[in-house]
């Protein structure tokens, strides 16, 4: 589908044909999710296995809720009988409620993070989740280093309420994710590797960087 350009840039065109001739966005739509990228959680977990009825889950940076909506379908968080889960959705903006989820509008890169999500856990989480990613720049080296740095400040933090066991996911940029960041999650997960989801669009850079395996502290 072609879109007309008056009073368009040529880029917000790009964009536009992009969205309405996108098949996630289509079934996104049709699902009730809030976003194209909850099929990137949903494909990553297809191969991996992350998201178990009854685990606990914390979404770091979750706004609009599109990996919030599939972490509660599949460890059953909104379930009323069985092995129900939890799903704890932090962000630093306000978030429209999602059944079945706890929101917590937060910095988790605020010193006091670690302490008040301990609170609303009041236990270990069994996975720790982040899509996050800064504003583009356009300039690739700065944008490699933005997004890798929140993805250490949401390892750090995964490294405080994970349980043994537990499992930590992460956007990034390809070109390799930071040494010191890999050599750190090395450390503490038994598998560390890199996933690039089917929904994940070809021409776009990023990917994930998914550590299993949690060794405790």
């Amino acid at each position: 589908m072609r879109v007309k350009a008056a009073g368009r840039t040529p880029s917000q065109r790009r964009w536009l044909e992009r969205q309405l001739n996108d098949p996630y966005v289509a079934e996104a739509k049709r699902r009730g999710y809030r976003s194209r990228a909850a099929f990137k959680l949903a494909e990553m977990d297809d191969k991996l296995r992350l998201l178990k009825p009854g685990a606990c889950v914390v979404d770091l940076g979750a706004a609009p809720g599109g990996w919030t909506q599939i972490a509660v379908e599949r460890v059953r968080a909104d379930a009323t009988d069985g092995k129900r889960g939890r799903v704890i959705a932090l962000d630093i903006l306000p978030m429209d409620p999602i059944p079945g989820a706890e929101t917590l509008q937060m910095d988790f890169m605020d010193d006091s993070a670690p302490a008040r999500l301990r609170a609303a856990l009041a236990g270990p989480a069994d996975l720790v989740l982040t899509d996050m990613a800064p504003p583009a720049t356009g300039h690739a080296a700065t944008d490699h280093l933005r997004i890798v740095a929140l993805a250490e400040a949401a390892a750090e933090l995964a490294l405080e309420v994970l349980a043994p066991g537990g499992a930590f996911v992460a956007k990034v940029w390809q070109g390799g994710t930071e040494r010191e960041l890999l050599e750190r999650l090395k450390r503490g997960f038994a598998s560390v590797r890199h996933v690039k989801p089917p929904a994940s669009r070809k021409e776009s850079a990023e990917l994930y960087v998914v550590a299993t395996g949690f060794k405790g502290r």
